[in-house]
């Protein structure tokens, strides 16, 4: 017998009643929500669309893109042009800004977003993602400014991803909890499934890219040889290691029951910073993981405090069990 649950926009309409979200960060969300729904029938559909494969062109990054890189950035775009309190957008498919207004007021939105996270899967049919958040502007500006937009974590009111997997899920904060969602196929709606997401203190499950061993620095790689020591080595007990090249379903692994993720500097990306991005990579997410218990960091600092000098700026990244990512910051302090 099927459970009723609530659907997005009830859940929505209960955060304006009880926290006093504004409604047009509503509407907003439902139409992120729907762009989401669209990118996993378009996935689904790849095959038959043509759409899996290259696009022919590289991002911002130097990294190729996929077909579906390009149409999931047009259909995020598209629908968020729906909310006339959009001033700009930030997307890791776009080397410049886009500016959806000449001025900008206090109070307008803007958008970051990954609109296809781990889109390498896409060819071999495993899980893929989208990431999203959502700051406020405090004050009036002029669209061209790139200060604009470059805002440390703190100022995040919402995040969230999506995860085109066996069901396609929508994993949303507003600043009180992290909420899971489901797509229920029969009516095309979101509906709640877990609410006020919980990451446990403590795990024995790491995510990490071992094929980097030989770049990491000392920090890193005395965390993970401590960990794959097992049960006769100083952590007493045994991990499991877990990598998709998906950052959202590594840490949707996490929420649902612990574990730390780490993409950390190292010798072959240090040049750039780190690998992922800073402003709709590495902030959505240490947004979520925050406010499900977790922690989040850059192995020295907290990634929501980092002060942002151009919109596609990377980040080391750290986060998930407080008490694993704690461990790890002290293995960075005994190297200093």
């Amino acid at each position: 017998m099927a459970i009723n649950r609530a659907t997005l926009r009830q859940f929505l309409l209960q955060e304006y009643r009880t926290h006093g979200v504004e409604k047009d960060l509503v509407f907003l969300l439902e139409d992120i929500a729907t762009a989401c729904r669209e990118i996993s029938t378009l996935i689904r559909n790849g095959s038959f669309l043509e759409t899996l494969g290259t696009a022919g062109s590289t991002n911002v990054q130097g990294e190729a893109q996929k077909k579906l890189d390009v149409i999931a950035n047009e259909q995020f775009e598209s629908h968020i042009r729906n909310c006339s309190r959009v001033a700009a957008l930030v997307s890791e498919e776009v080397d410049e800004v886009t500016w959806l207004k000449d001025t900008a007021k206090a109070g307008d939105y803007i958008v970051y977003f990954d609109p296809l996270d781990g889109s390498s899967n896409l060819n071999v049919n495993l899980s893929v993602g989208s990431i999203f958040s959502i700051m406020q502007l405090p004050e009036d500006a002029v669209a061209g400014d790139v200060n604009t937009v470059l805002r440390d974590g703190s100022f995040q009111i919402c995040s969230g991803y999506s995860i085109f997997g066996p069901a396609t899920t929508l994993v949303l904060t507003l600043g009180h909890g992290v909420h899971e969602f489901t797509n229920h196929l029969a009516t095309g709606e979101f509906r709640i499934v877990s609410r006020n997401m919980t990451i446990p203190e403590d795990c024995n499950e790491f995510a990490i890219n071992a094929s980097r061993f030989a770049d990491w620095d000392a920090p890193v790689r005395n965390y993970i040889e401590d960990c794959i020591a097992g049960q006769n080595g100083p952590r007493g007990k045994s991990f499991n290691m877990r990598w998709t090249a998906s950052m959202v379903v590594d840490i949707h692994r996490i929420l649902t029951r612990g574990g730390v993720f780490l993409y950390p500097v190292d010798a072959r990306n240090r040049a750039e910073g780190g690998k992922l991005r800073l402003m709709y990579e590495a902030n959505p997410i240490a947004f979520l993981v925050e406010q499900a218990g977790g922690s989040a960091s850059t192995g020295t600092a907290r990634i929501l405090d980092i002060q942002p000098e151009s919109p596609h700026q990377r980040a080391s990244v750290i986060l998930g069990s407080r008490n694993e990512v704690l461990r790890i910051e002290e293995h960075y302090r005994q190297e200093d």
